[in-house]
C-alpha cells in the first residue's frame, strides 16, 4: 500500500479547498490507469467515496447500491455514507 499525503504549503484555504479534490482525482486515476486501486484494507472511505467513479463503472456502482438496498431496505445501516454524493437521493 502507498499512502499519500498532499502537503498545503502556502496555499490560501480557497485555492486549498479548490485545487485539492483534483489533485486527488488526478492521483487516482493515475493508481487505477496503473493497475492500483483507492483502498486497502481499510475500504474506501470518506473520502474516497466522491471518487469512486474512477475504480468502478455506472453498472457496477448501481449493482452495489442495489444489493446494500437488500440488506438495508430501510437504509438505516450507515445512512449516506457508502456511495458518492452524487448516487445519494
Amino acid at each position: 500500500n502507498l499512502h499519500v499525503n498532499i502537503i498545503k504549503g502556502d496555499l490560501s484555504e480557497e485555492a486549498w479547498n479548490t485545487e485539492l479534490p483534483e489533485a486527488i482525482r488526478e492521483i487516482f486515476q493515475l493508481t487505477v490507469s496503473l493497475g492500483g486501486t483507492l483502498s486497502g484494507e481499510h475500504g474506501i472511505g470518506l473520502v474516497q467515496r466522491e471518487y469512486m467513479d474512477i475504480a468502478f463503472s455506472p453498472i457496477q456502482l448501481d449493482l452495489m447500491q442495489r444489493l446494500k438496498e437488500v440488506f438495508d431496505p430501510l437504509g438505516i445501516m450507515n445512512p449516506g455514507k457508502v456511495f458518492p454524493a452524487s448516487m445519494r437521493p
